[in-house]
């Protein structure tokens, strides 16, 4: 994903629009990016990708601790991110957007 001429990211895991793509990239923010944090990149994912995310205008920013395990979801509103769920372990993790999901964060490392 390109956000500037000097500045690519690489989420874990991204949604975008099939209409947003070209045939070498992803010119515009995604509307979901998924981080999974791991001990090399858990300050870079929670501080320097969330920040140029939504600088970027990503719609909504998930960011997964396998280690926890754990997740937490930002939305984006008014040009800055809000938390709207955070689940660990067994707790239920759900949102409504961008599309409704629900799961527990044990789930995702049993």
């Amino acid at each position: 994903m390109v956000l500037a001429d000097n500045t690519v990211i690489q989420p874990d895991l991204l949604v975008a629009r099939p209409e947003d793509f070209t045939e070498a990239d992803l010119p515009v923010a995604p509307l979901l990016a998924v981080e999974v944090l791991s001990p090399s990149t858990r300050g870079i994912d929670l501080l320097l990708k969330k920040d140029r995310l939504e600088r970027a205008g990503c719609a909504h920013y998930w960011v997964v601790d396998p280690d926890e395990p754990s997740v937490i979801a930002w939305d984006l509103a008014d040009g800055a991110y809000r938390e709207v769920g955070r689940a660990a372990g067994t707790e239920l993790f759900e949102v409504a957007s961008p599309f409704p999901v629900s799961f527990t964060p044990a789930s995702l490392v049993s």
